[in-house]
């Protein structure tokens, strides 16, 4: 499958705003729980932790899931491929991983604190509230960072195309991410 420019363009609008949200949110969610763990205001708290379920329930899943469709989309229909580059291959996995732990991990500890602190009890954990934001941001900023510099070279699979290409054949141009 052959992306058209037009097709190409579109989807890579999509994805960089997709990624861009996926990361103002995630950006957004660690500063609420930042406030949640040091404040000394029960009300802060409360509205903190419920803010960051409302973006946890409403918000990440669907920028999550556009991103990795959308970057999808864009490795099978371009030169680049899933698993012809490993910049490609790394930022697909490191995606699928960080929606996986949204989904698993970051919403139920987030409802969870949710939970403790509308039935009137302290905040259970602030790690519950700090350390998936983080952690997830580094991610993002990472991948980012990759999507940039594009820092490694093609795979076996990428090189082994390459190879299997006719001689005097020219190469495929150079197509956006």
């Amino acid at each position: 499958m052959k992306l058209s420019r037009p097709a190409r363009r579109a989807f890579l609008v999509v994805h960089v705003a997709a990624s861009a949200c996926w990361l103002g949110l995630t950006l957004g969610l660690l500063a609420l729980g930042t406030t949640a763990a040091t404040t000394g205001s029960a009300a802060a708290v409360e509205a903190s932790v419920r803010a960051m379920k409302l973006f946890a329930d409403w918000l990440l899943l669907p920028a999550a899931f556009l991103t990795l469709l959308s970057g999808l989309v864009l490795a099978l229909g371009t030169a680049w491929g899933l698993a012809r580059h490993r910049w490609v291959y790394t930022k697909f996995w490191l995606t699928l991983a960080t929606t996986t732990a949204t989904a698993f991990a970051l919403r139920p500890g987030v409802n969870e604190a949710v939970a403790a602190v509308a039935a009137g009890r302290p905040l259970p954990d602030a790690g519950d509230v700090l350390f998936g934001p983080a952690v997830s941001l580094s991610a993002y900023v990472f991948m980012t960072a990759v999507s940039v510099l594009k820092p490694w070279g093609p795979t076996r699979r990428g090189r082994a195309a390459r190879a299997a290409r006719p001689a005097g054949a020219a190469p495929r141009p150079r197509q956006a991410a």
